[in-house]
């Protein structure tokens, strides 16, 4: 039995915590024969053999020509290619398929992750964010799922810097399928992506918790951005917190239902942060590479010398999307006028039309609500 079967038979076998697992890959590791009698002084129960004996030919046959190509890696937990981060955690997986650069495995890395429907708010902010930690150095993990992940793998990949996507799917079945561009543009720009899926498991509900467990353990710390309080963003934060990592957690507007989870984590102790240096400094001192944060205005450093237009009516433009009408009301100005400087103030960017009116974007946050009439 060589190392390929031994790993992929191991990994069939559930139930098993991180020093069975140990124990067990050594053993297969150094055994010139195995069988029943072998895996029952193993403690391995009459289910778990079963598990262990059971390996369909062709999924040995199908990964050992996956392998052929050089982008692709199996990692063994006893191989020093394996991420060490994550053998830290009590369940971690005896193997994991990597497509891609496996280094990327070993560099410091922040989960970022929050709804699939999340709001303009949540684009905003959450990409701007991953975009500032991603140019300092951190590699971004995410799960390639549509919304937040999606958002932070490009923000990443928009800084020049390195992003991880882990799967609930197999690597032959990138999932969302309309993210397998992006899929292709992670493993081109240094990064990866994994999974402890055998090559051709579809993206069942349940792998979606399991691979939960991957995103936080490879990581030193988890950043929110929006979830709802049965968010699977909520199950990654509790992993996190049981495989002793930061939380952190950006607030957002009372009455959204993107912000009930992220602000029910802040009730339970997770840091409130509303700038990416508040994350880097909390690292700082396991990072020691890390530059220091200079202090800096967060709304200002995207000025222009144009003034700005129409501040009375910007300033009741919200966070949130807020009706073109109600604008007009807040202003006291008649809904054409209205329309007119809202139009004059998308395309100046200080404002982003969206489905059922506007939102104002980052630069425009300083703007403060000083003209309201109602």
């Amino acid at each position: 039995m060589d190392k390929i079967e031994w790993m992929l038979r191991l990994a069939n076998v559930k139930g098993l915590s991180g020093h069975q697992i140990l124990r067990l890959a050594n053993m297969l590791h150094s055994a010139s024969h195995v069988d029943d009698d072998l895996l029952t002084m193993q403690r391995l129960n009459e289910t778990q053999r079963k598990q262990f004996n059971t390996l369909c030919p062709r999924q040995l046959t199908r990964t050992r020509r996956w392998l052929e190509n050089p982008q692709h890696q199996l990692l063994s937990v006893l191989d020093n290619t394996y991420p060490p981060a994550l053998a830290e955690i009590s369940r971690f997986p005896p193997l994991l398929y990597v497509m891609g650069n496996a280094a990327a495995l070993h560099t410091p890395q922040l989960a970022v992750v929050g709804s699939r429907q999340c709001s303009h708010y949540g684009k905003e902010w959450g990409g701007w964010f991953s975009q500032q930690l991603a140019a300092k150095g951190l590699t971004l993990t995410s799960g390639l799922a549509r919304g937040i992940d999606g958002v932070a793998h490009r923000a990443a990949l928009n800084a020049s810097g390195k992003t991880v996507a882990v799967l609930g799917s197999g690597l032959k079945h990138i999932y969302p399928r309309n993210h397998q561009n992006l899929a292709q543009e992670i493993m081109s720009n240094e990064g990866a992506l994994v999974s402890e899926f055998p090559l051709d498991t579809p993206p069942y509900a349940t792998n979606f918790p399991r691979r939960n467990r991957i995103i936080s353990g490879l990581s030193m710390g988890v950043l929110v951005v929006e979830a709802s309080l049965k968010s699977g963003s909520l199950v990654t934060a509790r992993y996190a917190l049981e495989q002793n990592r930061n939380v952190y957690a950006l607030p957002g507007s009372l009455g959204s239902e993107g912000s009930t989870g992220t602000h029910w984590l802040i009730q339970q102790g997770a840091l409130l942060v509303s700038h990416p240096d508040q994350i880097l400094d909390d690292l700082h001192s396991s990072l020691h590479w890390l530059p220091p944060t200079q202090p800096e205005t967060i709304y200002l450093q995207d000025s222009d010398d144009v003034p700005l237009p129409f501040a009375d009516v910007l300033a009741n433009v919200g966070d949130e999307v807020t009706p073109v009408d109600v604008v007009a009301e807040r202003a006291g100005q008649p809904v054409p006028v209205i329309s007119a400087q809202l139009l004059e103030l998308e395309l100046a960017g200080w404002i982003a039309a969206v489905p059922g009116g506007y939102v104002r974007l980052r630069r425009a946050c300083h703007v403060r609500r000083t003209y309201v009439l109602v």
